[in-house]
């Protein structure tokens, strides 16, 4: 049924959006059925992370006292557990927290889920909402409006992973740009060693 749909939505030249979860595991079998197929377009198949950019910048925001509409955290590496790396070192506007602030809000940034649905009792968590942030930079890109970035669980040359989340540029046909890590803290580049077996 699921490979039915996807080989659908490729023909049809759509956008995938991966959002069920494993999303790390979703994406890359999503890749696989596509290629079988003989209709993969790495440019136009997404692992949905926008829940963990989300949940950085709001931390982030009550954290520095600053408006979370002006907050952006880039966030890294995958979608479960470790695997997510908040770069808070490239946070805007930037509030120079102490490391200790730092590495709490990274595990509740990457616990945030669970916080989310132990909040509302099992009845549901921030999914769609996410969803819908995502799905509107990608028709915001499809439509010309320029430099619409946000991160994306992609296939990727960024590290020596074929599948990682980092910030992507969004366009007429999909990903226009898979976006370097930049400068990381010693923290975050520890972080991201730590995350790699995760994501193999």
């Amino acid at each position: 049924m699921l490979s039915s749909f996807l080989l659908g939505c490729q023909e049809s030249l759509a956008l995938v959006n991966m959002i069920s979860n494993p999303v790390n595991s979703t994406v890359p079998i999503a890749a696989e059925v596509f290629k079988k197929a003989g209709t993969y377009d790495e440019k136009k198949l997404f692992g949905v992370t926008t829940l963990d950019a989300v949940r950085a910048k709001t931390f982030y925001a009550g954290k520095a006292k600053a408006n979370v509409a002006d907050v952006n955290v880039p966030v890294v590496g995958g979608h479960a557990g470790i695997t997510i790396l908040p770069l808070f070192s490239q946070a805007t506007p930037k509030a120079n927290l102490p490391e200790e602030d730092i590495k709490a809000l990274t595990k509740r940034t990457q616990d945030g889920g669970t916080e989310v649905v132990e909040a509302k009792a099992g009845k549901g968590s921030a999914t769609f909402y996410a969803g819908a942030i995502f799905a509107d930079a990608c028709l915001k890109g499809l439509n010309g409006v320029p430099d619409v970035v946000e991160c994306s669980f992609v296939q990727s040359t960024v590290t020596e992973l074929p599948f990682f989340a980092s910030k992507v540029r969004l366009g007429k046909n999909g990903v226009e740009e898979v976006m370097g890590l930049g400068p990381l803290s010693d923290y975050e580049q520890a972080g991201l060693e730590s995350l790699k077996p995760e994501l193999k």
